[in-house]
C-alpha cells in the first residue's frame, strides 16, 4: 500500500455547502488511506451548513462504516450532527448521511 501525504491531494470540499451533498470518499486515493477518508469525511462535515446533510460515500475496501468511522465523527464533532447508515451501494462503497443542526 503506497503511503499517500494528505497534502498532496485535492480536497472533496470547496467551501460551505447550504445545501444537501454528497462528497465522494471512493477514489483510489480512499482506498490506499482508510485515515484519509476519515480526514476529509469530518471536513466534509464541517462544511455543511446547519440544516442540511451531507451523503459520505465511502470505500468498500474498508468495510462498514461503523468500524472506523463513526467513533471517529463521535470523536471530532460536537453534538450538532447526527449520522445513519443509508446504504451499501453495487459498487461496494457505503452510504453514510451526517445532518447538520
Amino acid at each position: 500500500m503506497t503511503s499517500v501525504s494528505h497534502d498532496d491531494v485535492e480536497s472533496v470540499t470547496d467551501g460551505v455547502h447550504e445545501n444537501s451533498w454528497s462528497a465522494n470518499l471512493e477514489k483510489p486515493r480512499h482506498a490506499e488511506d482508510p485515515a484519509l477518508v476519515v480526514e476529509e469525511a469530518v471536513d466534509a462535515v464541517e462544511h455543511t451548513a446547519p440544516g442540511y446533510h451531507v451523503n459520505l460515500v465511502t470505500h468498500g475496501d474498508h468495510g462498514h462504516p461503523e468500524t472506523y468511522l463513526f467513533g471517529a465523527l463521535a470523536d471530532a464533532l460536537d453534538d450538532g450532527v447526527d449520522w445513519e447508515y443509508v446504504e451499501q451501494c453495487g459498487c461496494g462503497g457505503h452510504v453514510t448521511r451526517v445532518h447538520v443542526e
